[in-house]
């Protein structure tokens, strides 16, 4: 099954839209704490890889959160619109802001070791600690 789609999508206010070219329709959730403080709450996202373009880009505020991740937003409706990783430029855009929803799978969450205790989703999905997903980013990008 191919799970990789173009997708058109923009913040609250419409100011910033999203074009990528090659997106995944696999949703992802993040628990970790930058990602709750950052959002309220979990950040679920889709895979958008290097091909995104915004147009709008007089309104986007890049926040540098961490040696190795870039976060977006909306400077008119300080909606969230990316997590990007600095080495190789991959983007993680918040599925909501896409319209199309009957096309995503909810299907792993990363950080669940960090998750609170008084939430839960009822979804079976695959899950990495934080051990786990600093590992596998670690292999995949050459590192020990």
């Amino acid at each position: 099954m191919d799970n990789r789609i173009e997708g058109k999508g923009r913040c609250l206010c419409g100011a910033v839209e999203i074009a990528a070219t090659t997106m995944n329709t696999q949703v992802g959730t993040c628990h970790c704490r930058m990602c709750r403080r950052w959002g309220g709450g979990p950040l679920m996202t889709v895979d958008c890889g290097t091909e995104v373009v915004f147009s709008g880009p007089q309104h986007i505020v890049r926040y540098d959160s961490s040696d190795w991740a870039q976060r977006g937003f909306c400077s008119r409706c300080g909606s969230h619109l990316f997590y990007l990783l600095k080495d190789g430029g991959r983007y993680f855009v918040p599925v909501g802001l896409f319209d199309e929803e009957d096309r995503f799978q909810f299907t792993h969450q990363i950080f669940i070791d960090r998750k609170p205790a008084f939430y839960s989703f009822a979804n079976v999905t695959d899950n990495m600690t934080e051990e786990e997903v600093f590992s596998h980013f670690a292999q995949k990008e050459g590192g020990s």
